[in-house]
């Protein structure tokens, strides 16, 4: 298989704090091409949550909870739509990863524990192929986030182009989707 320089994609979707599913495409089109046999080949995922502006957790910055409250942000990378967050036993999800988060303040802050959770392989040994012309990034963040502070979930994937048979860029594209 002819093997391109690694290169990134970018991708951010905005979560509003009304525990409603959002998500964007990514448009694969320049780097899949599966009649043509290129495939793209995932090497390693870097997610990140932060406000809608993108300063990340720290005193006094970031997203900020309601008083005396916990709550979840969890995210997706899927080769198909979906409507909801899907389990990782889906064939259409490539990587997925929540935040659970807690303030215990009176007022609303910043969380004062954050954990990570539901951490699928964010890098693989010899890479995620990928045939579909372009994947889905969605997320879905509980209602106890502060209304001022809607979540960006954004990913940063580093990627080659490969080339293989039209039978099997084919069949590759086929078996992402559905259940």
């Amino acid at each position: 298989m002819a093997k391109s320089d690694s290169f990134f994609i970018r991708a951010s979707v905005l979560v509003d704090d009304s525990a409603t599913f959002a998500s964007t495409s990514i448009d694969l089109g320049s780097y899949v091409d599966a009649l043509g046999k290129s495939v793209l080949r995932i090497h390693n995922v870097s997610a990140s949550v932060t406000t809608g502006i993108g300063a990340a957790d720290g005193p006094g910055v970031g997203p900020k909870m309601d008083a005396n409250t916990a709550d979840s942000c969890s995210w997706q990378l899927t080769t198909q739509d979906q409507v909801a967050m899907v389990l990782p036993s889906n064939r259409a999800v490539v990587s997925s990863g929540a935040i659970w988060a807690s303030n215990d303040q009176a007022a609303s802050a910043p969380p004062g524990q954050t954990y990570e959770g539901d951490m699928l392989p964010q890098e693989w040994t010899n890479g995620y192929l990928v045939a579909v012309e372009s994947l889905q990034l969605g997320a879905s963040a509980g209602g106890n986030w502060a209304a001022t502070a809607n979540l960006t979930v954004s990913v940063v994937l580093e990627a080659t182009v490969e080339t293989m048979t039209q039978a099997s860029a084919m069949a590759l594209a086929l078996s992402q989707q559905g259940n």
